[in-house]
């Protein structure tokens, strides 16, 4: 159910990589996406459904393609969380999702953005830098009715990187979010001491 990213994207590279937490269990409700938008800016997702069995899988591929139709019609990544939690508030769903969405440009690098109740990026940089970014957004999708999602606009540098996660990546016994966040920051990263 999780799609085959495009090959080439404008002025982009997107990579992604899904690991199961658990052997033999690769189905869940983690998902990402990454899209060429109508107005030639790229849109790029990762979600997480509460959950780890084929229900929360079916509800994360609802909820997938609920983003991507959307998308088609709107371009602000608020107005797309916005209507998405609409849809999925009048279909009353036993479960929630986190997403955080991204429409980027990639003739100057503008990134709009938001999250709801999603883990923060990690932007890094080729000198080794990096900082971690909270996005503005709201409440979880398909809870709330008549949520506005808010959103932010930031540049994305040249030779810089976008890396987003989910929690299972960056928290865990022994692992605090922001230890998570740090060593998802290294660049080049270093090898896991923690599993």
């Amino acid at each position: 159910m999780l799609p085959t990213l495009p090959e080439r994207l404008p002025g982009l590279e997107v990579a992604a990589r899904y690991r199961p937490s658990r052997g033999g269990l690769d189905i869940g409700g983690k998902w990402y996406d990454a899209f060429l938008m109508p107005d030639g800016a790229v849109a790029v997702e990762i979600g997480d459904v509460q959950g780890h069995d084929v229900d929360a899988a079916a509800f994360m591929g609802q909820v997938r393609m609920s983003l991507r139709a959307i998308a088609a019609q709107e371009q602000d990544p608020g107005t797309v969380l916005t209507r998405t939690n609409e849809l999925l508030v009048t279909t009353a769903p036993a479960r929630f999702a986190t997403c955080t969405m991204l429409h980027i440009d990639p003739h100057d690098g503008q990134v709009t953005g938001t999250s709801v109740g999603h883990v923060p990026l990690v932007c890094a940089h080729k000198d080794g830098s990096h900082e971690v970014r909270e996005l503005p957004g709201g409440p979880v999708l398909g809870v709330l009715p008549g949520t506005e999602y808010r959103e932010e606009t930031f540049t994305l540098d040249d030779d810089s990187a976008l890396v987003m996660v989910t929690d299972g990546v960056v928290e865990g016994p022994g692992l605090t979010l922001a230890a998570g966040l740090e060593r998802a920051g290294r660049w080049p990263p270093k090898p896991s001491t923690t599993g």
